[in-house]
């Protein structure tokens, strides 16, 4: 309903910054990830936003990037994983950071997240790697499928199309990203890259 918010930063405490647009000021809750990379008050921001309808209250999440928008919704599509524990997550892993924890089932990696058990975390990386398979990505660091047969299977390159998928890019587009860049490369680097790219983009 809202994609984005853009306008002065008025206000901010943990969790919640404030964007004033058109007079009207927008109430964002954020996680400490998009925190970080928010101007001083008063500087000009863009937020992409997510609008979270219950009976008693309409709450707006706002992320500094549309790769954090994704792993937020692709987290909170997750049973058992609201609003406030994906929050939870992406305020202690970078959005490459889940996608690779997910894509190479390190589920312990987001048990660093407030509020997520050990069991939450299983089910999140089994969630989640089996919509990376059904979008046809090997997510155990196999061969990727690419119907543009734009890059081989090998190694890091292949973990990063996985990871990529968690965060809602398709197999395609992903692997075309990906085959650009040195897939010797560490993973992770090889999605910060990509993210970039794919970014500059929009």
């Amino acid at each position: 309903m809202i994609y984005s918010v853009s306008g002065t930063l008025v206000h901010l405490e943990p969790g919640v910054a404030v964007v004033e647009c058109g007079g009207v000021g927008f109430k964002c809750l954020t996680s400490m990830n998009t925190q970080r990379k928010l101007p001083n008050i008063g500087g000009q921001v863009k937020l992409y936003t997510k609008l979270n309808v219950r009976e008693d209250a309409m709450d707006l999440f706002g992320f500094a990037t549309l790769a954090e928008l994704s792993c937020f919704t692709m987290l909170t599509a997750v049973s058992g994983v609201g609003p406030r524990v994906g929050l939870a997550i992406l305020s202690e892993l970078a959005p490459e950071q889940v996608a690779l924890a997910v894509a190479s089932g390190d589920s312990k990696a987001l048990t660093r997240a407030s509020g997520v058990g050990a069991k939450l975390a299983q089910r999140i990386a089994l969630e989640l790697k089996d919509k990376v398979k059904k979008m046809g990505v090997a997510a155990d660091g196999g061969s990727p499928v690419s119907p543009a047969g734009v890059m081989s299977a090998a190694g890091n390159a292949a973990n990063a199309v996985s990871a990529l998928a968690v965060l809602g890019y398709t197999p395609s587009e992903a692997a075309s990203v990906v085959a650009k860049f040195d897939s010797s490369l560490p993973t992770e680097e090889l999605i910060r890259l990509s993210l970039r790219e794919m970014g500059s983009k929009l």
